[in-house]
This record gives C-alpha cells, structure tokens and sequence, in this order.
C-alpha cells in the first residue's frame, strides 16, 4: 500500500526533504510537492503563509489538530506522541 502512495508524489525528491529536514506530514509534503511539481518550485516559495513547526505548538494544540485529523487514543499520549502520531498519519 505504500508505494501506491508514493507513486502519487510528483516530486519524490522534495517530498522526502520535506518529510525528513522540516518535518512535515505526509499529506502536507505530498501536496507541496505535488504543487511543486505542477507549478515549478520557485513557485511554491512564493504562496501562502506559514504555520509553526509542531514543536512549537501546545499540547492542547496538538489534541486539538489530532481530533480533527480523528486520530484515535490521542488524550493519554504525550507530546512527543502526538507530533509522532500527526506526522505519520
């Protein structure tokens, strides 16, 4: 299942540095880089604005974003847990 996954990422290249470098979520690395991909990269430095780094969000924050996303179990984990648990969803 996961290379049907992969084979959707037009840039595979920049969806892994966005995976491993800034730490973006699959989905979000996979939308970048398929806009990249579409657009042109120097495209992408241009749009829209920015949103902090999961580190830097609160825990309530964090369970917050993890109910939206209905990621199960998500109260009793700690912080590491839960950026763990949005990145690989």
């Amino acid at each position: 299942m996961a290379e049907q996954n992969r084979s959707s990422v037009k840039d595979q290249e920049l969806y892994e540095k966005l995976r491993e470098e800034q730490g973006y979520s699959k989905e979000k690395a996979a939308r970048i880089a398929n806009s990249a991909a579409n657009e042109g990269r120097s495209a992408q430095g241009r749009k829209g604005g920015s949103s902090p780094r999961y580190e830097d969000w609160t825990v309530d924050q964090l369970k917050g974003r993890a109910k939206e996303l209905d990621i199960t179990g998500y109260s009793d984990m700690t912080k590491d847990q839960l950026i763990d648990q949005l990145r690989n969803h």
